[in-house]
């Protein structure tokens, strides 16, 4: 059976399913291989709970017509996804970069649906799974389509661009990130701007920072549409951001008071603002939607617990964040602070000298409280009187538990593996 009658198929569905837990009435379930399972042996649970078709790539599981064999599951999907997409033609805005991506993504996906039936990437199913999984929940009814797109090697960027073939693209930033993977800043900037190349070749369009050197230089020759502060030659000149902590962003003289933290936020809501004037979204609803948008899931959430005001900032972490989530919490008014910073994954050999470099960054700030949890953190340990090491998440609570908090401005980063977010149980 080819892609085209496995698409006939597919339209007659309800949904798609990669997870027998989450199957629903008249699915498609696509039984998909990994290290240490096989979907193909749960066919007949998945037909059982519902599924309208099930596509496998192991005879041995072969029921009836309800079963459509293939060589490969997971280039069907794939195949599937991209074959959707022509299909249904909508205009697709993908998204990358190294930090802020899936916070991006959602202020993108409120700003437009305040005039456009709109679908987006659910939480950060961004790679070569979640993006076909995206592409195929977008319907006839859905008007644009957001899809965000993640990376921690060369030519990921490239192919999912191939699967979702975007008409307008965005990047946030390139960071230090997944630098085992791309083997460094370079190999970051190089794997990120994959995207650059297909909307260049395309002869599609980018969003760009022209506050951002990197991606001005990356993105020559490609139709434009930008922003930046106080730049004239901007397609969006944006007055002026401020953040303590809540970001702030004045555009044609009107304050949009966001809910979210931090000055590494800004861009973040200047790309969504720039991006809904683009579609033609009026000023005032950009505003409401902007101003309504709350943070969730572990990030860049402003909590209060107590007398202390804690910024949760756990999703993930790496050098370039951690950095920027340091330097804004440095210049809140509080007097007392504390940080309590875990370690960040994926950085391969750097690990040692990017964890000894945040460790460095502090050491002149005597005022601030400094708790570093994890054994790459442990391993630059030094010896001051406000530092405080732990190689475990255990040992660092046995000691947290006893600092008895008062009007404090607590400040939790780290990399998704480290949970961090449990700090606030001791708080």
């Amino acid at each position: 059976m080819d892609i085209q009658e496995i698409h006939s198929l597919f339209l007659k569905c309800s949904s798609i399913s990669i997870d027998t837990r989450k199957i629903e009435k008249n699915s498609m379930f696509v039984a998909l291989k990994g290290d240490r399972f096989d979907a193909n042996t749960f066919v007949k649970e998945a037909l059982q709970k519902g599924a309208a078709y099930v596509i496998i790539d192991n005879s041995d599981y072969f029921i009836d017509n309800r079963t459509i064999l293939v060589l490969d599951s997971l280039k069907a999907l794939q195949q599937l996804s991209q074959y959707h997409r022509i299909f249904l033609g909508l205009p697709i805005i993908a998204l990358t970069g190294s930090n802020g991506k899936t916070t991006t993504k959602e202020l993108i996906s409120k700003v437009l649906a305040m005039k456009f039936n709109v679908k987006s990437t659910v939480g950060n199913l961004n790679n070569h799974i979640g993006v076909p999984l995206t592409l195929l929940s977008f319907t006839s009814e859905t008007e644009i389509g957001i899809v965000e797109m993640g990376a921690n090697h060369q030519q990921e960027i490239a192919f999912l661009c191939e699967i979702a073939k975007p008409d307008y693209g965005y990047i946030t930033n390139f960071g230090k990130a997944h630098l085992e993977g791309f083997g460094g800043i370079e190999g970051v900037i190089k794997g990120k701007s994959e995207m650059y190349d297909f909307l260049r070749i395309n002869n599609k369009v980018v969003f760009i920072n022209l506050d951002d050197a990197i991606q001005v230089k990356q993105s020559h020759a490609i139709t434009n549409y930008t922003f930046g502060i106080h730049n004239q030659l901007a397609n969006v000149s944006i007055d002026a951001v401020t953040a303590n902590p809540l970001v702030t962003v004045i555009y044609k003289n009107t304050a949009i008071n966001s809910q979210l933290i931090g000055l590494y936020n800004a861009n973040n809501i200047n790309a969504a603002l720039t991006i809904g004037t683009f579609f033609k979204i009026s000023d005032i609803d950009i505003k409401v939607a902007l101003e309504n948008y709350i943070p969730e899931n572990n990030r860049s959430q402003l909590i209060t617990k107590n007398t202390n005001s804690i910024i949760l900032d756990a999703y993930n972490a790496n050098p370039s964040s951690m950095k920027v989530a340091i330097e804004n919490f440095l210049q809140l008014e509080n007097q007392n602070k504390i940080l309590v910073l875990g370690d960040m994954f994926e950085l391969g050999t750097d690990s040692m000298k990017e964890h000894e470099g945040i460790v460095k960054m502090m050491s002149n700030s005597k005022n601030v409280f400094c708790y570093f949890v994890g054994k790459a953190f442990y391993e630059t340990k030094i010896d001051k009187t406000n530092f405080w090491f732990y190689e475990t998440f255990e040992s660092f609570s046995s000691a947290f538990l006893n600092a008895k908090l008062k009007n404090t401005s607590i400040l939790i980063k780290g990399s998704r593996g480290m949970a961090l977010e449990r700090t606030l149980d001791l708080i």
